[in-house]
This record gives C-alpha cells, structure tokens and sequence, in this order.
C-alpha cells in the first residue's frame, strides 16, 4: 500500500482575498473541519469552521482575521503513523500536505487514512486480540514477539494503547490455534492479561477452585 494513492486535489484552497461569506459557503458544500490557505502555493494556515461560524462581518476578508490561522501539515516523508497523530493532536479530518520545497500539493482526509489503516494485517486478517501489561521499565517488544512464535503463534501486529507512570499496556493481534498457551507464558513472564479469553485455562481453575471454596463454605 501507497499512502501516495491516498493524496486528494479536488479542493481548491481558500486565499486571503476571499469575504468571510464565501468561506462559510465553502463549509457548507464540504464535510471538512478545516480549509487550508494558501497564497502563491504556499500554506500559510488553516482555518477552522467551529471559528469561522463566531463571525459575524461576513464581508471582510479572510486576511482580516489571520489571528485564527492554525499551523499544522504533513509531509511527503510521514508515515500514517504519524498521519494520524497529526489529525489527532490537530482534532481535524483534512490534512494539507507539503512537498519538500514547502509547497502545498494537496491533502489528506481522515477517512481515507483510515481505510488504509484498516487494510493492514493488523486490522484485515483474522486473529486474537490480546492486551498484556507489564510495568515500564520490564516489557520488550522482542520478547514479546518470541513468546507468540516459540508458542506457534504469528504476531499480525501490536501497539501500546495505555500507559501510566509504573505501566504499559499493548494490545496484540495474534494468529493462533491455541491462544492459551501463549497466555499462561506471558503470565510466566510476568505480565498480567488484561482482557478476557475463553480458551483461558487459569481463568477457569480460578472459577473452579472459587466454585469449590463456596461449596466448601457453605457446608
């Protein structure tokens, strides 16, 4: 895959001239949070429609209001890793990207980013979803990786979905017929399961032996 094949041009670029009511129009024919500015092809900023709508002097231009502009892109280098992050930290759903010479060349949608994501191993091919925690200074993703194949299992990918000042926790997905025995080795290097398997034999002794202690108890 080619985020390259992800580039659209079919929006043409507010610029400076333009009256503010032009603008609003331009939102209203569009599914964007943000337009990009440009002049002379380069990006000077974006706009952003949950500012543009507490404008009430729909006849000035855009260049009166300059103080709204964000400044955030991609370029031609990132990853969709990185993508991602932007239109996270950015909180848009249009990323305008730059070629080397800083020019603008288009943009991403967020949607698009997306489907890329969901073509990769990682989400498309089937598997086990199983999120493991151990503390910062202990989990190695090497070592995690040779728990799931010294175990007959084929690693599709992972990710650190939360992280707090003693923990991190990964989220895998793993191609296995037999997820328990990959469970109870990562329990014998120490790191704990957090999410719910079926297949998981520790959990069920548990629910045995509990079983038995009330029976126990209640006799």
């Amino acid at each position: 895959m080619n985020l390259a094949d992800y580039i659209q041009k079919d929006l043409n670029p507010i610029t400076l001239e333009l009256t503010i009511a032009e603008v609003k129009n331009r939102f209203i024919q569009i599914r964007h949070s943000h337009l990009p500015v440009v002049e002379d092809k380069r990006l000077i900023g974006l706009i952003a429609e949950s500012d543009l709508v507490t404008l009430e002097e729909d006849s000035k231009e855009v260049a009166d209001f300059t103080y709204l502009f964000e400044s955030f892109f991609a370029t031609e280098e990132d990853d969709w890793i990185n993508l991602l992050h932007l239109f996270a930290r950015n909180e848009s759903n249009l990323l305008p990207l730059l070629d080397t010479n800083k020019y603008y060349i288009g943009y991403y949608d967020l949607n698009d980013v997306l489907l890329f994501y969901s073509d990769t191993p990682f989400l498309n091919e089937e598997g086990i979803v199983l999120v493991v925690e151990k503390d910062n200074l202990h989990y190695n993703f090497s070592e995690i990786a040779q728990i799931v194949e010294t175990n007959n299992g084929k690693l599709l990918g992972s990710l650190i979905t939360e992280t707090t000042q003693s923990n991190t926790q990964i989220t895998l997905k793993i191609k296995s017929e037999s997820i328990n025995e990959i469970i109870q080795s990562f329990r014998r290097y120490e790191y704990r399961i957090v999410s719910k398997h079926r297949d998981d034999s520790y959990l069920e002794d548990l629910k045995n032996r509990s079983e038995y202690l009330q029976k126990y108890l209640n006799v």
